[in-house]
This record gives C-alpha cells, sequence and structure tokens, in this order.
C-alpha cells in the first residue's frame, strides 16, 4: 500500500503474518512483517477509522510522478538506507495516520499530491506521493479507486506476466472483402506483408484485467481507428511508421504495447519501454497518461526525464525499478552521460512526433540515443506529418516496418473549420483583437501562436491591456515550472486567451480550446498542421483562423493545395497573387520532366517529338 522514504525494520521473527520482501541498500534483501489485510481499517476513506500502521508492501524511497521530488538531504538518505544486522531489532516508524501530523517539505522534497506536506510515502495504486494514511484515502476516492482492489501484490500475475496477443475469433471470422470495407470506411491505409487485421473494440486484445479496467476507468470505451490499426500492429511486436490527424489518438495507440511489453517483463529491474517527445510538456502529458494505464499494476513504475527540472530527483527516480522511460533526448542524454541509467533493456522506443524528432536538431540526439539501445528492440514512429524525406529515414531506423496512414496523410484535421485570412502586418493586433470580441468567433480559452518569445509577451500585455481578458503568455524562456502551471490552468479554464510560441504546437491534448488564431503564419505547413489541431482533439469541433500575407509567400502553393480541398475559403488576395501563379506554373513544369515513362504513355511521347521535328 506505501513504500516508506524512512523506516526502521526489526528482523523478521516467526508470525502468522506474510512476510514481505524489502529492499535493502545494493543486493541485499530482509524481510518486514506485514499486517494481515484483517487489521486493515473497515472504511479507508475515513480518517477517524485509520489505523496507526498499514501493510508496507515495499520499504524503497522513491521521488514524485514527475520526478519532482528528491530522496531528501543526505541526512534523511542515509537514514532511510535499511540494516538488517543479525540480531538488530528496532522498532519499524509508524505510518502517519493524519495529515496534520506530518511536516511540510524542504526543498527539493516530494509534496503530497492532496495537501502539499511531505510526501514520504509513495501509493501503490497510483505510484503518487502521500503525506499519510488520510491523503491516501481521500487520493484513491480522488481517483475512483476501490480501497478492496489494492491489494498490496508486489508480483504481476501469471496472467499478465504471459500475455500475448491474439488475434479475436471475431476479427478472424471476418472475410476479407469484410476487413478492406471496415478500413475503407475508417481511413485506414496500410502497407507491409502480413499486416495484422484492425480490432473493433479494445475488448478484441484481451488485455490482462487490470489494465483493462484501467482503460475504462480512463474513459477510452472504444478505439479510434489509429487505435483500432496501430494497437494489434504493435501488441504483435511489428515495427510501425504511423501518420494520423492530430488529437486522433495516437498516444494510446503507442502506449498500450509499451505497457504490455514492460508488463512481460515486470521482474526484470531495468527499464523496458521508452519514449522519446520533442517538448517537456508533451512528456510529461504522455506520462500521465501512461501512468493512468499502469495504475494498480505492479512494478510498472514510470520516470520523466526532462530538461527544465531538477536533475537530482529524476536521477534519485531511476533507482525506483523503473519499467517506461518518457524523455526529452537531450536530458536522457546527459542522464546516460552520468550512467545513471541504462538502456540494454529496452525492447519498444516510441518517437512521437517522429518528423520533428528526425529533423537537424534533434536527429543527432535521437540517433546517439538509439546506438545504446539493443539492435533486436521494436520501433513505433508516430506523427500527424511524416514528410517524404523523413520517411526515407524512419524506414532505415525500422525492420520490416508496417506504415498506417489515417485519412489524408499530412493533411491538417477534418475537425477542424478552417479560415485564412489576409491581413497586412500592421493590422493583425487590431483583426485579433476583433476576433477576440466577436462573440460568434470568441470561445475561451483561445489559443493565440506567435513566431518569437518576445512577440508573445508583448502581445500578451496588448491583449489584457486592450480587452481586459485573463491573458498569459507561454514559452521557452518561462521556467518549467511556470510553463507546467499555465498548462495546468489552461486545461483548468483559469485562462482566457493564452499567447504561445511552438511549445503548445505539438501533441498536446488541449481538450477545452475550441478556437485557434496563428497570429504568425508558422514556419512551415507541417507545424500549420499540427499547431491548428490544437483546437480539434480527440473528436471536437473546432476553428482555426489565420492571418496570412505577402511575408509567406513562399507556402502560398502549399497553403492551397492543403486548405482548398477542405472546402475553406481562401482570400482573393492570396488566389490572385502572382507568386501563387509562378509557383503552379513551376510545380507544371516539373511534373512534367517528371513524368515516369510507362507502356501507355510511350507511343504519346514518340509522337510528339515526331511533331516537334516537323514544325522545326
Amino acid at each position: 500500500m506505501f513504500m516508506p522514504r524512512s523506516l526502521k525494520v526489526k528482523q523478521a521473527t516467526e508470525s502468522p503474518h506474510l512476510a514481505k520482501k524489502c529492499k535493502v541498500g545494493e543486493g541485499e534483501e530482509t524481510r518486514i512483517q506485514s499486517p494481515s489485510t484483517a487489521d486493515a481499517p473497515s472504511d479507508p476513506t475515513c480518517a477517524e477509522n485509520l489505523d496507526e500502521t498499514t501493510t508496507l508492501a515495499r520499504a524503497e524511497p522513491c521521488s514524485s510522478a514527475h520526478g519532482e521530488g528528491a530522496g531528501g538531504s543526505p541526512d534523511r538518505q542515509q537514514e532511510s538506507s535499511l540494516h538488517a544486522d543479525e540480531g538488530a531489532e528496532e522498532d519499524e516508524e509508524p505510518v502517519k495516520s493524519f495529515k496534520k501530523n506530518q511536516r511540510w517539505p524542504e526543498p527539493g522534497e516530494p509534496a503530497c499530491v492532496m495537501c502539499g506536506r511531505y510526501g514520504e510515502y509513495i501509493c501503490d495504486s497510483t505510484d503518487n506521493d502521500v503525506c499519510s494514511l488520510e491523503c491516501k484515502a481521500r487520493h484513491l476516492a480522488s481517483m475512483g479507486i476501490e480501497p478492496a482492489s489494492l491489494g498490496g501484490a508486489a508480483v504481476p500475475t501469471r496472467q499478465e506476466r504471459e500475455y500475448r496477443y491474439q488475434e479475436d475469433g471475431f476479427i478472424s471470422a471476418l472475410r476479407e472483402e469484410q476487413v478492406e470495407r471496415v478500413k475503407r470506411e475508417l481511413g485506414v491505409v496500410t502497407e507491409g506483408q502480413d499486416v495484422p487485421r484492425p480490432v473493433i473494440e479494445f475488448a478484441h486484445c484481451h488485455f490482462p484485467p487490470a489494465l483493462g479496467a484501467n482503460l475504462s476507468r480512463a474513459g477510452y470505451e472504444a478505439p479510434t481507428p489509429v487505435q483500432m490499426q496501430m494497437v494489434p500492429v504493435g501488441l504483435t511486436g511489428r515495427d510501425v511508421i504511423a501518420s494520423a490527424d492530430t488529437g486522433s489518438g495516437k498516444t494510446v495507440a503507442f502506449l498500450l504495447p509499451a505497457v504490455v511489453r514492460a508488463l512481460e517483463a515486470a521482474a526484470v529491474p531495468r527499464p523496458v519501454s521508452l519514449i522519446l517527445t520533442p517538448t517537456r510538456e508533451l512528456a510529461i502529458q504522455i506520462e500521465r497518461q501512461a501512468k493512468e494505464l499502469v495504475m494498480g499494476l505492479p512494478n510498472m513504475r514510470t520516470a520523466l526525464l526532462v530538461g527544465g527540472m531538477p536533475m537530482p530527483p529524476q536521477l534519485h527516480r531511476l533507482k525506483q525499478n523503473i519499467k517506461m522511460i518518457i524523455a526529452t533526448p537531450g536530458r536522457l542524454l546527459e542522464v546516460l552521460k552520468q550512467k545513471a541509467v541504462h538502456l540494454d533493456g529496452i525492447k519498444v522506443v516510441v518517437v512521437d512526433e517522429a518528423d520533428t524528432m528526425l529533423k537537424m536538431g534533434f536527429q543527432e540526439q535521437v540517433l546517439d540515443v538509439l546506438e545504446q539501445v539493443p539492435k533486436d528492440h521494436q520501433t513505433l514512429l508516430t506523427s500527424a506529418t511524416i514528410p517524404t524525406g523523413i520517411e526515407q529515414l524512419a524506414a532505415r531506423l525500422t525492420l520490416d516496418p508496417v506504415r498506417i496512414t489515417i485519412g489524408e496523410k499530412n493533411q491538417p484535421c477534418a475537425n477542424v473549420r478552417q479560415i485564412v485570412l489576409w491581413v497586412e502586418e500592421p493590422s493583425k493586433k487590431k483583426k485579433l483583437f476583433e476576433i477576440l470580441s466577436d462573440r460568434k468567433l470568441y470561445q475561451p480559452p483561445v489559443v493565440v501562436f506567435v513566431d518569437c518569445k518576445l512577440g508573445a509577451d508583448l502581445l500578451c500585455e496588448a491583449v489584457e491591456k486592450v480587452l481586459g481578458l485573463k491573458t498569459v503568455a507561454i514559452h521557452s524562456d518561462k521556467s518549467q515550472h511556470e510553463r507546467n502551471r499555465i498548462l495546468q490552468g489552461l486545461l483548468e479554464g483559469e485562462f482566457e486567451v493564452v499567447v504561445s510560441t511552438g511549445v503548445l504546437g505539438r501533441g498536446l491534448d488541449l481538450v477545452n480550446v475550441k478556437l485557434v488564431v496563428n497570429f504568425d503564419m508558422p514556419a512551415n505547413m507541417d507545424e500549420y498542421v499540427h499547431q491548428i489541431g490544437r483546437a480539434g482533439r480527440l473528436g471536437h469541433r473546432g476553428t482555426a483562423i489565420t492571418f496570412l500575407n505577402n511575408n509567406h509567400k513562399r507556402l502560398f502553393l502549399q497553403v492551397v493545395s492543403r486548405v482548398k480541398p477542405t472546402g475553406s475559403q481562401l482570400p482573393p488576395q492570396l488566389l490572385n497573387s502572382p507568386f501563387l501563379h509562378d509557383q503552379q506554373r513551376r510545380e507544371k513544369q516539373q511534373r512534367k520532366e517528371e513524368t515516369v515513362i510507362t507502356k501507355e504513355n510511350i507511343l504519346d511521347m514518340i509522337r510528339k517529338h515526331d511533331k516537334r521535328n516537323t514544325k522545326k
């Protein structure tokens, strides 16, 4: 139930109670007495009924869920180490029952998720810090977990360890034309040899009961198209290159195979699954979703390794029998240099937002990380946009991959209504104020994307001063603590307008955002696709308004080719632009030069060639 950070243990003696293993320094083990379940409070949600002691499943020090907690001061860490010398008999330190009996944390120490006091214990069922039995009971109640479901299990069940994906009988019974019809209606396109059939329901995967219950508890009732196809492919161990709309559920699609692979090796004391992301915020969100899926599963700890947060707590976290690492590549390389973690046990690697991760800047870091991973690992690459150049590199990083495309490849999310406005630079602020004052368009919270940090701060100040809206700016110069606070405030509706650089443009589930404004047109159309996708998460409909002028002339053809097919109206200044006409003419000429010679067109080419020679 709890893992105390500081615990004195007396030598185990004969007792009718079940003795449980407790980690003691390097390679040592001792046993502590565990009270029977009959001694536990009958109503753990009531603080008055909480006993002064509780079952101690494991006695390892550990940091907070997001790596924020440290092991405490050196004195505390020294005191925390357990000594099992022969004949040494010391009284067990009682677990605190009430939060009022717990002190406040010192700088760098973990804090209770409920009251903020010193997070001395870790709740096995949620992997979060709590200060006492009282806060633990409230925490479990807030998570919707029944106290009886704690179980205190220290090892996975045989069913969990030996899970292997097998195609459900219903799926196997479908005729090939029925499967193709389902895929066609869902917009699923696959390439590769012997591609597993898509599932229709999560029940068709026959997950272990605890994992299936976590899926339902987290609200994943029916799989999205990308999950229908990618989950069975991932569970069979195949490499995947997947492209799907923003907000289509790619995170759960790669998390489920990663969790299952980690579950199979839960008894192995090293990381099994590695997930790489380009931004800290996205890594934090992925870890939060991963923790929802592994809740209550024994020995399934996660570690978050991102910049902007103190290094020592993250290093401390890695000592706690971690199974899944969610990291940005830069911070992971720092940790690897310190030899604080080894990747020789990694079985599956996920590269999220692969188009960004495999571009110059991230590409070298990702390749450096992959050099330290066993060659026989499974690779899952996902993004909403995977350009041709990146796809070639992605193919080299995978072995016989299954390519999965949902909907139109590299196209904007279909759930987002796109509005492109021609706005000259001096008029952009005025136009933004009009939009934020329009009752039909303005639906708070609104995310406004700009291209620079100074621009974010200045625009934020202008919106707040002129319109009186509660506005905040977020960019990479903000501390990670401040960025986390702003993101949480955005999700909770604390802010009416958030002015952001690209830090919020990728992967984040801003489910309450219905309107996105691209105050500055992104540098490329792939970033455009991702940014407008913040307004169309998880099937919700939204609106994206983009300001365009001649400063973005090099993107005119791409804007027309990607936006016009959606039925959105484009400004006449764009459609009549000489820059657009010139780009269209050059593209047409290039297509002619790249004409492939086939049996059908070779005779026509010969005739045209003869006519030209006759005229000459």
